[in-house]
């Protein structure tokens, strides 16, 4: 998806290791849409070269104050002004004390002081274990917070010192993710969510069982677009093979029966529930501990059947007793859309509900749904999941907005 389509960044890279990771971020961020300004300190030309940062960005690179191809002389004022953002990654620690004291003595830190007050500043921090914890870094870092400066990460692992711990600069990946969710508009900040995707396993014996083609793309796209909405995110998830959006806790289940139980632990302390999840309705009540052979006379295995507990009505019970969460289910239908969604709306007495038809969602990366709440449905077009996860989040933001427990 080409995200970042029209928006222009001013890449700041000042000087540390992870300037090799600058590299794959610009690539990252021009694969998305973006146009790219690669500012370089004196010192990240010494980790990285201006040539590298070119070829990458496809723009000429600044790393002087006073460079003659800008016609006034004022590449502070000029690279900035029609910026959407000011990503410096890495950003040393050197770099964090000039920002938390205004220090305007090279021109990627002149241009951070000198930046219209409507373009956002995001820092990716970058040292070692020892300088992320030192009490002048994190004096500066709270400084930088209070100014309203935007701090991604740092995390935690191996540095290149040799030493472990927090300092590492996040991924190019991670980066890039965060960049696209820092456009967004945080209409769920300071919420919890608790989400479930993908689909769930009912074994039949150690090796076999019973699922279904969900493949979890769609949960996990709500999971980002809660994330990116500002809100804490826990995603209850069957068995799927895709990564955790950024930022998210991802808590892995099989059955059904361990999905309850995850989201039972915890949905109390949450203000959303969202169940995405493909949920098997049955599970085998005498599952085989061992391989099920061949019968010789080739008749099937007795298997015997019994009904898994209802994730999204247990949950939707609780809440008309609680008050909370508010509560959105979706349903997979073969036929009859319209019909069977608003009946299973009703049914499982919840506000609002999600339709789609299972055989053409499953597995793929675009989808077409349908909001069933209590003044009828909306149809929402076909488009890619994520931003179909976009549009949702959107319009239940506008919803608890209107609602008695989101009113403070």
């Amino acid at each position: 998806m080409m995200e970042l389509t029209g928006k222009k960044i001013v890449l700041g890279l000042s000087g540390g290791v992870a300037c090799y990771k600058a590299a794959e971020l610009c690539r990252a961020f021009t694969k998305a849409g973006a146009s790219v300004q690669v500012v370089m300190t004196e010192a990240a030309t010494h980790f990285i070269t201006a040539v590298t940062m070119q070829a990458l960005s496809g723009r000429q690179v600044y790393t002087d104050q006073w460079d003659p191809r800008v016609s006034n002389n004022m590449a502070h004022i000029d690279v900035t002004r029609d910026a959407d953002a000011i990503v410096v990654a890495p950003c040393s620690t050197d770099f964090i004390r000039k920002l938390a004291h205004g220090a305007c003595d090279d021109l990627l830190s002149t241009m951070c002081v000198a930046r219209p007050r409507h373009v956002p500043l995001l820092i990716a921090p970058a040292m070692n274990v020892e300088m992320w914890q030192n009490p002048a870094t994190q004096r500066n870092v709270q400084q930088l917070r209070d100014d309203g400066i935007t701090i991604f990460g740092p995390a935690a692992g191996d540095q290149a010192c040799g030493e472990v711990g927090l300092g590492r600069m996040l991924e190019p990946e991670q980066l890039l993710e965060e960049v696209i969710a820092s456009f967004q508009q945080k209409v769920l900040a300071g919420k919890r969510i608790m989400i479930t995707a993908g689909p769930t396993f009912e074994p039949i014996d150690p090796v076999r069982g019973i699922t279904n083609l969900s493949s979890g793309k769609m949960g996990y796209a709500v999971a980002r677009a809660a994330r990116e909405a500002g809100a804490e995110v826990t995603l209850v998830s069957g068995p799927v093979t895709l990564p955790v959006p950024f930022g998210v806790q991802r808590i892995n289940v099989q059955s059904a029966q361990q999905m309850f139980d995850a989201v039972m632990a915890d949905v109390d302390h949450q203000h959303i529930f969202i169940a995405v999840a493909a949920v098997a309705d049955w599970r085998i009540a005498n599952a085989s501990e061992q391989k099920l052979k061949k019968n010789p006379d080739g008749t099937a295995p007795d298997l015997k059947f019994e009904q898994n507990p209802d994730i999204l009505a247990t949950v939707a019970a609780r809440t008309n007793l609680a008050g909370h969460p508010y509560c959105v289910g979706f349903a997979a239908e073969s036929e009859n859309l319209v019909k069977f969604g608003a009946d299973k709306r009703e049914k499982k007495g919840i506000p609002l509900l999600v339709g789609n038809i299972g055989h053409h969602t499953f597995g793929q990366d675009d989808n077409t749904i349908i909001l069933f709440d209590e003044n009828g449905h909306t149809i929402l077009p076909r488009a890619d999941k994520l931003t179909l996860a976009r549009q949702l989040i959107s319009e239940i933001s506008k919803r608890i907005s209107q609602h008695s427990l989101f009113a403070k």
